[in-house]
């Protein structure tokens, strides 16, 4: 059952100020993060996108209160529909999977099998009904994996080579970014 409370403060439009608020007081005593992952698929896609957005904050400005959700959270990665609250998704993972992640994140990737991620942000990747900004972000996240996974540099390679004339012009200027970082990693 979703925290009520949570729900109705939710339930109306957010100014990103009260999004920061809402992540600085995210605790046990008013609501987890596992609330605000919850949240996040719930039907009525706003309130996904708003929890979402919440949560992003969370991760980033108080990142001790969602280390203890990780796994529930990459769990809950790949199921994401919400195709708004997918941006924040994504990002979040981007975000773990960066060089300069914790070093708790980086020890929970480190030991989690995350096959499975790749293969779903692959599989956004080349979905037609997939935002751009998503798509983004799971250059990002796949970029970054591919220390953990040698293979995906040439997949994500040919990939991008594949959507490059599909795709608007910022995200051709994204794969400029993660070609540079692709081949810094050699």
């Amino acid at each position: 059952m979703p925290n009520l409370t949570l729900l109705d403060t939710i339930k109306t439009t957010l100014q990103k100020s009260k999004v920061e608020k809402l992540a600085a007081i995210a605790s046990e005593d008013t609501f987890s993060v596992k609330d605000l992952i919850d949240l996040s698929f719930y039907h009525d896609e706003q309130i996904g996108f708003r929890a979402a957005w919440i949560l992003e904050n969370v991760f980033t400005n108080h990142q001790q209160r969602f280390l203890p959700y990780v796994f529930y959270f990459l769990e809950k990665f790949p199921q994401q529909k919400n195709l708004s609250a997918l941006r924040h998704y994504v990002k979040i993972m981007a975000f773990m999977t960066k060089k300069n992640a914790s070093v708790e994140i980086k020890k929970i990737l480190a030991e989690y099998d995350t096959n499975h991620l790749v293969e779903v942000a692959f599989a956004w990747l080349i979905d037609e009904q997939i935002p751009v900004a998503v798509k983004s972000h799971c250059l990002n996240l796949l970029a970054n994996l591919d220390i953990k996974h040698n293979w995906i540099k040439e997949e994500l390679l040919q990939t991008m080579d594949f959507l490059v004339d599909k795709e608007s012009i910022a995200f051709f200027a994204k794969v400029k970014q993660i070609r540079k970082q692709l081949w810094k990693v050699d």
